[in-house]
């Protein structure tokens, strides 16, 4: 409870002065006011500033030891960086800094689990269990005893659609250490099963585990459970979640996004865009070009989509081009929702579901294979997705057109009822993570 009382005394403060200078400071104050460093610049500058002096003492070091202390400790605050960010060069020089950790300081179980928190990030799920491997072999002992190890397994075991599997992990962790990050995940999983009661009460004692230092933390959760909420089409509910986040963080892209989303489902669409646009401009991922150009299409703007999605789809590919895997997923969305061009779309999510395997790929597959025309393998697929049990109005839509396509127009109906039954908002505008 402690967190909740100091953000509301620090929007009650903020309120209370904001209403005393009022009558002082109006126009000309405006443009100062948006000069004003947000929490996610002033964040970020810390972190650059902690990079360079970190940096500039690995490199004046004679001392092997305080070299390599130096280097594991950059490659750390690297992907701080990039986490806070979001942008592709800067998880590329947080890669860089690994290997230069990594080639400095020799095998250590910490940077064994960065690198495969890096590669679980980025779908390299086959890459990640081998990072752990080699943390074993650094010191037997460290991944079983390790809280992080464990729950670096868990997020393993999601991503393969082993959401048992995670959960029992999960809570063996936590009757070790009931952390906030922990907490997190199951409600993650008891959202994905279809709980969302249950799935907020874990977000909100998550909540209660995070110290004041870590407003992002409470922001990033408060995210989280309005995201649980749009997706059940309760928009009210989503927005006071949306904006708890942007009061105790200020100037985050991802609460950009989230909130320039339900700004679209509710049709405010010149509010959305200028978020997404902010966003955009603060991490210009493909992935937040083609939600804008999804926008636009669902307001019959199709020149403007088109823009923004042959930026992202250039993105995308610039991605894979490089080697990169965590947007194969958005390829196969894109072919088979934006191009609807089936052929494509399986081909990316084949790659996908050679990745990792769970209703995710499941879905993407049968969707891909319906768009392609293969009536029969998108109708095995859609049903493996939902063998599932997941809780996911996208599966059930898939699902429905599927079924109906196939012929099976009663299973059809009733697949649209129990979509309705998860999000009764469906048609209106929302992305596909």
């Amino acid at each position: 409870m402690a967190i909740r009382r100091f953000l509301h005394a620090r929007v009650a403060l903020t309120t209370a002065i904001a209403a005393i200078v009022a009558a002082v400071w109006i126009a000309p104050r405006v443009t100062s006011a948006r000069l004003r460093p947000t929490d996610f610049d002033l964040e970020l500058r810390r972190m650059e500033d902690e990079i360079a002096a970190l940096t500039k003492r690995a490199a004046a070091s004679t001392d092997q030891i305080p070299d390599a202390e130096s280097a594991v400790r950059v490659a750390y605050v690297l992907f701080r960086r990039a986490s806070l960010t979001g942008r592709p060069e800067d998880f590329d020089a947080t890669q860089a800094g690994v290997d230069r950790a990594r080639a400095s300081a020799g095998p250590m179980p910490e940077l064994s689990l960065l690198q495969a928190t890096l590669d679980v990030r980025f779908h390299r799920l086959a890459a990640a269990r081998l990072a752990l491997e080699r943390a074993r072999g650094a010191d037997a002992t460290w991944v079983s005893d390790s809280p992080d190890a464990q729950a670096l397994l868990a997020d393993i075991d999601v991503q393969d659609g082993r959401y048992d599997a995670a959960a029992a992990r999960l809570n063996d962790v936590a009757r070790r250490r009931r952390t906030w990050d922990i907490l997190s995940r199951l409600a993650y999983i008891e959202s994905r099963r279809g709980d969302i009661e249950a799935a907020d009460r874990m977000y909100a004692e998550a909540e209660d585990e995070v110290t004041a230092k870590e407003m992002r933390a409470y922001a990033w959760l408060e995210l989280q459970r309005g995201q649980v909420q749009f997706g059940r089409g309760r928009y009210d509910a989503a927005l006071a979640h949306y904006t708890r986040a942007r009061q105790a963080y200020s100037g985050h892209w991802l609460a950009d996004e989230y909130l320039a989303e339900l700004l679209g489902a509710q049709r405010k669409f010149d509010e959305a865009i200028d978020l997404y646009r902010r966003a955009i401009a603060r991490a210009p991922r493909p992935d937040l070009l083609q939600q804008l150009g999804d926008l636009y299409a669902y307001m019959g703007k199709p020149r403007d989509a088109k823009r923004w999605h042959d930026e992202a789809l250039a993105g995308y590919l610039a991605s894979v081009g490089r080697g990169e895997v965590q947007f194969v997923h958005h390829l196969a969305a894109f072919y088979a929702d934006v191009a609807q061009d089936g052929s494509r779309a399986i081909e990316w999510a084949r790659n996908d579901a050679a990745l990792r395997r769970g209703y995710v790929t499941d879905d993407a597959l049968a969707w891909a294979l319906y768009r392609g025309g293969h009536m029969t393998e998108a109708l095995d697929a859609a049903t493996a997705a939902l063998a599932s049990g997941i809780a996911d109005a996208h599966v059930y839509f898939h699902a429905a057109t599927i079924n109906t396509a196939a012929g099976r127009v009663d299973a059809g109906r009733r697949l649209l009822g129990q979509l309705a039954a998860i999000n009764p908002r469906y048609d209106d505008f929302h992305v596909h993570r």
